[in-house]
This record gives C-alpha cells, sequence and structure tokens, in this order.
C-alpha cells in the first residue's frame, strides 16, 4: 500500500505564525530592530507537518485546540485548503488561539511563542473514533503541550493497540529541563524526530553515536536532524548519515518540520531507511525556499528533482 493509501492523524498545537525575515540586529531591550519582510503563515510544528504531508499527497487528519477567534479560524480555513480533514476541531471561545513570533535569518531563527489553546489538549480529548479512521499517528512539540504530554505515553500504546504506527517529535523543551519521561514514552514510538541539540539535551549525552545508542530499545528508529549537515541514525550500530542538499535558502523556519513529513512519507510507504531519510533531507531543504514554514513545502515531483541530483 502506498502512502496516498495510509491515513496521518496529526495530534497537536494549532497556532499562527508571524514571520519577521532579515533582522538587521539582534533584539536589545529598549532598542528598535527593522526587519526586511513579514508574513503572516499558518504555523506550529505539527501544522507544518500536517501540511507538508498533505503536499506530498498522504491523507491528512488533525486533531487540536483552538479558539474561537479570528487567528484559529485563520489556522482551520488554512489546513482545509490544504485538503486537511478537520471536521473533529472545535473552536472553543473560552481559549485563546496560539501565537510564535518567528525571528528568521537564512542560517537559523528564533521562536518566541504564546501558548494560549496549545497548552489545553489533552490524551483524552483523542477519542478511539480519530485512531480507528488512522493508520499513522504523529505528535509533535513534545515539551510544549504540557496537558497532552502528561498521557502521551498512555496515547502512543492506545494507537498501537489499535493497529496504527507512531511517530514523536519532541520539539525544544521551554523550560530546558529535558525530563526524561519522554524516554518511557518512546516505548511505544516507532519513529523518533528529534533535532541534534534536543537529541543530546534528552540523552545527556555530548557525542552523537553515544547518544543515539542511549535510546536505543530494540523497537524505536530514531533520526536526528541536523541542518546544514544533513540527518542521521544507527543502522546495525553503525552511523548511518545522510547529507543535507544544497538549495537557494530564504527562510529556516519550520524545515525540520517539512523533514518529518518527507521521512513520513516514504517510511509508509515501506521505502528503505536510506531512502526515507533522502526523502526527509530533500523535503526540509526544499521548505526554506519561501517565507514561514509552508509557503514553500515539496512536493513529490520537486522532491524527487532534487533527489535526482544526488542520486
Amino acid at each position: 500500500m502506498t502512502s496516498a493509501g495510509k491515513r496521518v492523524l496529526v495530534v497537536g498545537e494549532i497556532n499562527v505564525d508571524l514571520v519577521l525575515r532579515g533582522l538587521h540586529a539582534a533584539p536589545v531591550p529598549g532598542q528598535e530592530v527593522l526587519a526586511d519582510d513579514f508574513l503572516m503563515t499558518p504555523g506550529s510544528s505539527s501544522m507544518i507537518c500536517a501540511m507538508g504531508l498533505a503536499r506530498l499527497g498522504t491523507p491528512v487528519s488533525f486533531h487540536g485546540k483552538l479558539g474561537a477567534d479570528a487567528w484559529g479560524q485563520y489556522c482551520v480555513d488554512a489546513m482545509r485548503e490544504a485538503g486537511i480533514d478537520v471536521t473533529s476541531l472545535e473552536p472553543d471561545p473560552s481559549l485563546r488561539t496560539g501565537v510564535t513570533v518567528s525571528l528568521s535569518t537564512p542560517s537559523d531563527r528564533a521562536l518566541v511563542t504564546y501558548a494560549g489553546a496549545i497548552a489545553t489538549l489533552t490524551a483524552d480529548d483523542v477519542g478511539s473514533d480519530l485512531l480507528r479512521h488512522a493508520n499513522h499517528l504523529h505528535v509533535s512539540s513534545y515539551y510544549l503541550q504540557k496537558a497532552l504530554r502528561a498521557g502521551c505515553r498512555e496515547l502512543f500504546a492506545r494507537a498501537r493497540i489499535a493497529g496504527l504506527t507512531t511517530s514523536l517529535d519532541p520539539g525544544f523543551d521551554p523550560d530546558r529541563r529535558w525530563s526524561r519521561d519522554l524516554i518511557d514514552a518512546l516505548w511505544h514510538v516507532d519513529v523518533f524526530l528529534p533535532n541534534e541539540e534536543e537529541l543530546k539535551s534528552i540523552t545527556g549525552r555530548k557525542d552523537l553515536r553515544d547518544a543515539l545508542l542511549s535510546l536505543e530499545n530494540g523497537h524505536t528508529t530514531t533520526i536526528v536532524k541536523r541542518g546544514r549537515e544533513g540527518c542521521a541514525t544507527l543502522k546495525d550500530g553503525q552511523l548511518l548519515e545522510m547529507p543535507a542538499y544544497v538549495v537557494d535558502a530564504v527562510d529556516s523556519t519550520g524545515a525540520g518540520d517539512s523533514f518529518d513529513a518527507g521521512f513520513l512519507h516514504a517510511w509508509l510507504q515501506k521505502q528503505h531507511l536510506r531512502e526515507c531519510m533522502r526523502w526527509g533531507s530533500a523535503c526540509g531543504s526544499l521548505s526554506t525556499r519561501g517565507m514561514g514554514g509552508t509557503t514553500r513545502q515539496a512536493t513529490v515531483d520537486e522532491a524527487l528533482a532534487l533527489m535526482a541530483t544526488m542520486a
């Protein structure tokens, strides 16, 4: 079965990204800094991954919390336009939709987030009906989604019992505590997708291979995203690396989430691990061609064309 027949349920945060590109200097308290460009775009790790999967032709459903406000409606409309099933979303007038301000350069970005409704989603909000209509469950921003985090291991366990495969992108821990409860949840996760800083912080290991080895549990495949250095994993105890693709980058916001979409698109087709990594790297690289995480996400043809340059 191809990925076009596999429905992915993305459970996660909904928020708007306000992207400021080309900062003339680092922000300093009490001073004003100019930017070269600005864009409002659908944001959040979960939404960017979901929209990347939909762009590649993978059926996607999305479940999360949002306010009954203009920004929440903007996000719902964007996902619906992308072909994502949003029928389970119910705007709550007691909540406010989250907002992330992205201060971006071609090489990196800093993020400031108002969590809003993001912090209210729980594992109990993900009912059996949602799982029954999906083949795969993906969760992003483990540390940011504090209410979901408490029941995340149980949610993954329920998904596996229901016959779904699972994946997790931890995201950054804004509290910088990197609690090891995430490692317990990995027993029920098929694919773990941290970036290098997240991996080393979670494991407390400075060496990349040591960090990957410390997460070996006989079940979970960990793919570490390394930005311009590509990505890496362990294969039979040896480090398997895949280089990044070179494109004319404009903005790196959400590149890791588009990597997730590319990797999962191939993984759901049961492609070889190396090919899945190539798909991830290609989709992550191509997403940097435009501002924001979703404006220039890859199509299948674009990803295949880029991968052909490094066959």
